[in-house]
């Protein structure tokens, strides 16, 4: 390699260096890990988490026994009302002595805050979706090279997109987050949250109004 080459690749080192010892008027902007979260679009997802929630419930020792009362919302909403028979089934199923009455039971409540961000940034797609698609491009040119009928050239692609894109989904604006808590005698003995992104169309399940994000509740300015 001839020495202005070396030259420039050292240079190149060294002021990539001095990002890090350079100083700035505001904090730099970084990202979180990737992490995944799981898309909430059917009342079969609801099921698997009054499963989930049910187990959890049960496992908890000083919970072992004792009778449970599933407590009703004020206001009812699709998720609310489907939620909690599928949590009813859950415990009975499992086990559990679910009563019909709040007296000396412990009280199971769950609560649904949906959020709706209006200024999302850049979210990455998919891990590989990137190289998916271009390995798609690139597959489905062959058939203009080596076959007689330009058309068979949708083959390979569809092929592809029928293998992945099962596991694609956007990230959307809207999110649920779904807390479930037992109490007894004024005292939380379990509490669980999960997160989940929802389509928009479905944030009326949730209790979400059309001017905020609250769970049917009114939204006010005034202090």
């Amino acid at each position: 390699m001839p020495f202005r080459t070396w030259g420039v690749v050292l240079s190149a080192v060294l002021l990539g260096g001095c990002f890090g010892v350079n100083t700035s008027q505001a904090p730099i902007a970084t990202t979180y890990p990737t992490s995944e979260q799981q898309r909430m679009q059917a009342a079969q997802h609801w099921e698997v988490l009054a499963e989930h929630e049910a187990g959890e419930i049960l496992a908890k020792r000083d919970l072992w026994g004792e009778p449970l009362y599933i407590e009703t919302h004020e206001k009812e909403t699709a998720f609310s009302r489907g939620f909690r028979s599928l949590l009813t089934s859950e415990l009975v199923e499992q086990g559990a002595i679910v009563r019909t009455q709040p007296d000396g039971a412990a009280h199971v409540s769950f609560d649904v805050q949906v959020i709706r961000h209006e200024d999302r940034g850049f979210v990455r797609p998919p891990q590989g979706a990137l190289t998916t698609l271009a390995a798609g491009i690139a597959v489905a040119t062959i058939p203009f090279n080596h076959w007689t009928e330009p058309a068979l050239a949708l083959i390979p692609g569809a092929a592809l997109a029928d293998t992945f894109s099962g596991s694609w989904t956007t990230t959307g604006q809207q999110e649920t987050i779904i807390t479930t808590q037992v109490s007894q005698h004024d005292t939380l003995r379990y509490s669980s949250s999960n997160m989940y992104y929802i389509n928009a169309g479905d944030s009326g399940h949730y209790g979400a109004s059309d001017t905020g994000d609250s769970a049917g509740l009114p939204l006010s300015s005034d202090w």
